[in-house]
């Protein structure tokens, strides 16, 4: 079979399990399997895959066809410009999700400590880090399976010394409830907390509900849980003048703008994403 046919091949039966997105699948599970890169299709179709080399193609395709995330297969996502190893305990990063690292870039400074609550795979906080000066940051989660998959993307990009130095902490937790009496007071606190309606999970695509980990999905009866807490809770761990940056849903920012403003937070502000909808909200906090 050559590498024309593989994907010829992979892309048809994608297409008859309603894969939305099947020729672009294909393709990356075979340049997975044969460790090629996009121009592999024209350059080297004709080129013959080893009996290996099909066999595991046709296994992908088939995990894949079972509605098996593409990046769980695969184990990597690219956010930000930088490549983070996923797995079944962590979310996928999202496009969407840039948003939110790119308003706390332009509002933040050099030399902050910048806190990540629910940090899961790590790509919020490790972003931050690898494109400031001088800041040091803590990620906190409930799950120990998906700090080590923020250990691991930070060691792979090259925050080990950080990290022995005490500079980036990942810390198994509920919230807050993580943070260690040595850890400083935090400029920032950010966070794409659970915000799914507990209801609305079962009516997601396959992908999602049945793959990626429920605890970072679920954000209670109104989905708005975890934002209330981390409201409550941020001003025992914040300097004088914090600023708290948040991920929400479509329908979330105006509720989640209100509920800062309650706490006194001000210019608290709504970013929408690049489809128009609600996907950021951040305000400045002065205690006192």
């Amino acid at each position: 079979m050559t590498y024309r046919e593989a994907y010829e091949q992979g892309k048809r039966l994608l297409v008859e399990r309603g894969i939305e997105e099947a020729g672009t699948d294909a393709r990356l599970l075979l340049e997975y399997v044969c460790h090629t890169d996009y121009q592999a299709l024209y350059t080297q179709g004709e080129r013959e895959l080893d009996e290996l080399q099909a066999d595991i193609y046709v296994n992908y395709l088939k995990k894949r066809a079972e509605r098996i995330p593409l990046q769980y297969l695969t184990h990597t996502q690219s956010f930000m410009g930088l490549d983070f190893y996923v797995n079944e305990h962590t979310l996928i990063p999202r496009p969407d999700t840039e948003i939110l690292v790119e308003e706390v870039m332009r509002c933040g400074q050099d030399g902050m400590a910048i806190l990540d609550l629910c940090t899961g795979s790590g790509c919020i906080l490790l972003s931050l880090l690898h494109y400031s000066n001088g800041c040091i940051g803590v990620g906190t989660d409930v799950s120990k399976e998906a700090l080590a998959v923020a250990e691991g993307n930070a060691r792979s990009l090259g925050f080990e010394e950080s990290m022995k130095r005490g500079e980036l902490l990942f810390l198994q937790g509920d919230l807050y409830d993580a943070l260690e009496k040595k850890t400083p007071a935090f400029d920032v606190i950010v966070s794409n907390p659970p915000y799914i309606r507990s209801e609305v999970i079962p009516t997601l695509m396959p992908e999602v509900k049945e793959h990626e980990p429920r605890l970072a999905l679920d954000g209670g009866g109104d989905g708005l849980m975890f934002y209330r807490r981390i409201i409550d809770g941020a001003p025992a761990h914040v300097k004088r003048e914090s600023a708290l940056f948040f991920e929400v849903g479509a329908d979330q920012g105006d509720v989640v703008k209100e509920l800062m403003l309650q706490a006194g937070y001000r210019d608290v502000r709504i970013v929408k994403d690049y489809a128009g909808l609600d996907r950021v909200v951040y305000g400045v906090r002065i205690a006192g």
